[in-house]
């Protein structure tokens, strides 16, 4: 198919079909349909005075159409001479402005995506020109609206605004069958893969849901032979991820199309020539046709971490896509002997030259990115440079007796209602925008490198972020390994509506990701790795953020960073 068009999205494959000019993009078929869709949208919602002037025509979805043609070509003046309806219309010049707004509107307010072969023999465009097509695509919608406004109008605009009308997104895919024709992957082959991506920001997208409910539980029955029933591959595509040091491949349905594309702000890419016949660690299939929840399952045969997510609108979050890639490669450190954190780590360099990094835990809300981001502010230029090493999930891996931080991904998830005033805007240039205007909406955003992430940091300094307590001290350190464990075990904070918890919760490790799933052998490591942080002195304490407590959610990250600088400069 040349394109896919539905409520939400519009999704064109270039190298089917390519509009090179105005005619072109007014004769296709995929503008009819949009327009279709608009006029339903426009009969739903009774814009009265639209409407007047739709009624006209008999058949507005397709007169109009025609109406758009004439206006690329023709003056207004013979246009009212070949219908008695395109007169009376044109005698509304003004609402007929307001019509053609709307649409253009409506346009730029679908998921627009295009894709490009990469082998392709087909008749629409070459791979060579994949980045310029798109800027092409956009000129193209560019020059066909303001031709009929500036028609409409009677004459041309004082300011033009070169807004991102084409596409939102180019995907240049492939095909990459990794595994065996006898493989039990072998019904993943059909997928698309990508190999190229092009996001034009600001990049915003809207979900069904606006925040996450529950944990992954694992399954022993191999869903293998359930999942490859009538799995249509041809309708999903395949993210090549890089999550901490395992390889990923994420197979997420195109109804998800804006939630695949957020994991390049996320999770490192990795082109398919890196990649080609290698067997992920992990592998993640979002949107396959099952009934019931979420699940992860171990094939021990192949070494494969995977994880499934069900094709409805219970899972049209990001946070759905970006934890079960975290729980099987937290699940994969656990059973290698490494210690997952649910947390935040940071490469700090003073102005004198000292270095420290500086591990926050807690679970969501917790107040681990908003403390960091208020020390970044309160420390200016006292701080030479602060690098996220991680900003949700890490891992602890003991190395000669010492404990190295290292991430997991090279963005992050971060809840905007918690952040200062201001922040959004200074990172709307790379961001990934979701649900901006709602509660609990949250932007994705590139922090580090992945050589970064991976380097390896000796840990200074590994704090619990306490958002619950409103006490007279900002931080405090432990002096006894068995109180610390307490207190780092039970996990508890006061819930901020990032999940369907609400008020004071509790969980383990404040890790529901991995060690929940895997309690026995996460104790054991918790054992080992705390009883090491105190053998070699390394501070360990809790700091009292009070994000959740009212009207403290800026004052007490920023009291909270204050007391650790003041600890960082001694």
């Amino acid at each position: 198919m040349d394109f896919i068009a539905n409520q939400k999205q519009v999704i064109l494959n270039f190298s089917e079909k390519y509009c090179k000019n105005e005619i072109e993009v007014l004769n296709s078929q995929c503008f009819r349909d949009v327009w279709g869709k608009f006029l339903d949208h426009i009969y739903k919602v009774e814009k009265q005075d639209v409407l007047r002037i739709i009624e006209i025509l008999p058949n507005p979805k397709k007169d109009y159409v025609i109406l758009f043609k004439l206006l690329l070509e023709f003056e207004l003046s013979e246009i009212r001479k070949l219908s008695v309806h395109f007169k009376q219309i044109l005698e509304h010049t003004d609402i007929l402005y307001e019509l053609i707004e709307d649409f253009y509107d409506y346009w730029r307010r679908l998921e627009r995506y295009g894709l490009v072969y990469s082998k392709s023999r087909l008749s629409g465009v070459e791979t060579a020109s994949f980045t310029s097509i798109t800027n092409q695509f956009t000129n193209v919608i560019l020059s066909t609206y303001r031709t009929i406004c500036h028609k409409v109008l009677g004459e041309a605009f004082s300011i033009y605004r070169s807004l991102p009308a084409g596409v939102n997104a180019g995907l240049m895919i492939s095909k990459h069958n990794w595994m065996g024709k006898d493989s039990k992957y072998a019904f993943l082959s059909k997928a698309s893969v990508l190999e190229q991506v092009l996001i034009r920001p600001p990049f915003i997208t809207y979900s069904a849901k606006n925040k996450r409910t529950g944990t992954y539980p694992e399954v022993f029955e191999n869903p293998l032979p359930k999942l490859s029933t009538g799995f249509k591959a041809e309708e999903y595509y395949c993210y090549q991820a890089k999550v901490g040091s395992a390889l990923a491949y994420v197979y997420f349905h195109r109804d998800f199309l804006a939630l695949g594309i957020t994991l390049c702000n996320l999770f490192e890419f990795v082109p398919l020539y890196k990649c080609a016949g290698k067997k992920p660690d992990l592998l993640y299939i979002f949107g396959a046709d099952i009934e019931g929840e979420s699940f992860f399952y171990h094939d021990k045969e192949d070494d494969i971490y995977l994880g499934v997510a069900p094709h409805n609108s219970s899972v049209d979050y990001f946070g759905y896509m970006k934890k079960m890639l975290l729980t099987l490669y937290n699940v994969k450190m656990i059973d290698n002997g490494n210690l997952p954190l649910h947390g935040a780590c940071v490469n700090i360099t003073m102005k004198s030259g000292v270095t420290k990094n500086v591990v926050i835990i807690g679970d969501s809300g917790a107040g681990k990115s908003e403390s960091l981001e208020a020390l970044s502010e309160y420390a200016g230029d006292q701080i030479s440079s602060l690098l996220t090493v991680f900003d949700d999930m890490g891992t602890f891996k003991l190395i000669d007796g010492e404990i190295y931080a290292y991430g997991t991904e090279i963005g992050a998830f971060v809840r905007l209602d918690d952040m200062a005033s201001g922040y959004a805007y200074r990172e709307m240039d790379r961001a990934i925008f979701m649900n901006p205007d709602k509660v609990n909406s949250r932007l994705v955003i590139p922090v580090a490198t992945y050589a970064q992430i991976m380097k390896g940091y000796k840990v200074d300094m590994v704090l619990y972020a306490n958002n619950y307590e409103d006490v007279a001290i900002q931080l405090k350190e432990f002096t006894e390994e068995k109180s610390a464990l307490k207190t780092f075990i039970r996990g508890a904070r006061y819930a901020k509506g990032t999940t369907q918890e609400v008020g004071l919760v509790e969980s383990f490790f404040a890790n529901p990701f991995g060690p929940v799933q895997r309690e026995e052998q996460t104790r054991q490591l918790l054992d080992l790795y705390f009883t090491r942080l105190f053998t070699n002195h390394v501070f360990v304490g809790e700091l009292y953020t009070k994000l959740g407590i009212l009207g403290k959610q800026q004052d007490g990250p920023k009291g909270a960073a204050e007391k650790l600088f003041e600890i960082l400069e001694k």
